[in-house]
């Protein structure tokens, strides 16, 4: 008698993924089964996420890339398991995109997706973003899951560029998060910023995006 199998199963992409990630469709597949059969065992990723791997991670991660303008620089923070970082470096091949990661685990796993998949416009910097200031910058500071607004952009906005912007995948209490970082906003540089509600793929859930532009 054949024993039921109880693992998770894995979300197949949904319908218009192909579309939305266009030339980059065959690296967010090879990513998507890397960490299908990585993920978990690396501890990169719980077993109730494979269900909703491609929705929930890979397709929220897309929400931050209209946001990126052609050919800039950008820093992911905290990039973990690679979202946002990995899936903006997909997708926007004329991006210098820096990933930063403190857990030596974590690296590894994002040099490995970068040699497997092939990625050439990907550096990894094994640091803290506070390590970091006053040596590296970019156009664009990306971060998911990261921190409150507050302590983030004592984090982030020290590596954002002069003109440039933080865009961070948030949830449903950003606009709350951004009226309570206000003072640090504006002392760190912040002259605008917005709430933007995202939705990568027709009838994918909303994803909140905070955008704070600095002088």
């Amino acid at each position: 008698m054949t024993e039921p199998d109880d693992s998770p199963q894995v979300e197949a992409a949904p319908a218009g993924a192909a579309d939305l990630f266009g030339l980059a469709w065959s690296g967010a597949e090879h990513f998507a089964r890397m960490l299908a059969e990585e993920g978990e065992l690396r501890g990169l990723i719980g077993p109730r996420e494979l269900p909703r791997l491609w929705s929930r991670h890979i397709v929220n991660s897309a929400a931050v890339v209209p946001f990126i303008g052609d050919e800039e620089s950008v820093i992911d923070l905290g990039s973990g398991a690679g979202f946002p970082g990995i899936v903006v470096a997909l997708m926007r091949p004329d991006a210098d995109v820096h990933l930063v990661e403190p857990m030596e685990r974590r690296v590894d796993w994002l040099t490995d997706v970068v040699n497997e998949v092939g990625l050439d416009n990907v550096t990894i910097h094994r640091a803290r973003a506070e390590e970091l200031h006053g040596h590296l910058r970019a156009d664009v500071v990306t971060a998911r899951a990261v921190a409150a607004m507050d302590k983030l952009a004592r984090w982030a906005l020290p590596l954002v560029s002069g003109g440039g912007r933080l865009v961070a995948l948030k949830g449903e209490r950003a606009s709350m998060e951004v009226e309570s970082a206000r003072k640090w906003l504006r002392k760190l540089g912040v002259v605008d910023s917005e709430v933007e509600v995202v939705s990568p793929l027709e009838g994918a859930e909303p994803t909140t995006v905070v955008v704070a532009r600095k002088r």
